[in-house]
């Protein structure tokens, strides 16, 4: 005989799974924002950054259309 007690939400392994998996991926972002507070990047020279060995910035004036 199945009440409603004994078919409530909490009683299916699948609601506990979920909240499981909830509790982890909040666990795993505080840790994440602890471990990245403690350990701070080394300052990077602006002038010197590029992506794919390609400049970002110019330091030349780009050559003039129809001259």
């Amino acid at each position: 005989m199945n009440d409603a007690r004994s078919a409530g939400a909490w009683r299916q392994p699948v609601v506990w799974l979920g909240v499981a998996i909830f509790v982890a991926a909040l666990a795993a972002c505080i840790v994440t924002i602890v471990i990245a507070s403690r350990h701070a990047d080394v300052p990077v020279d602006p002038a010197a950054i590029r992506v794919m060995a390609i400049q970002l910035d110019m330091t030349t004036t780009p050559p003039q259309e129809g001259k």
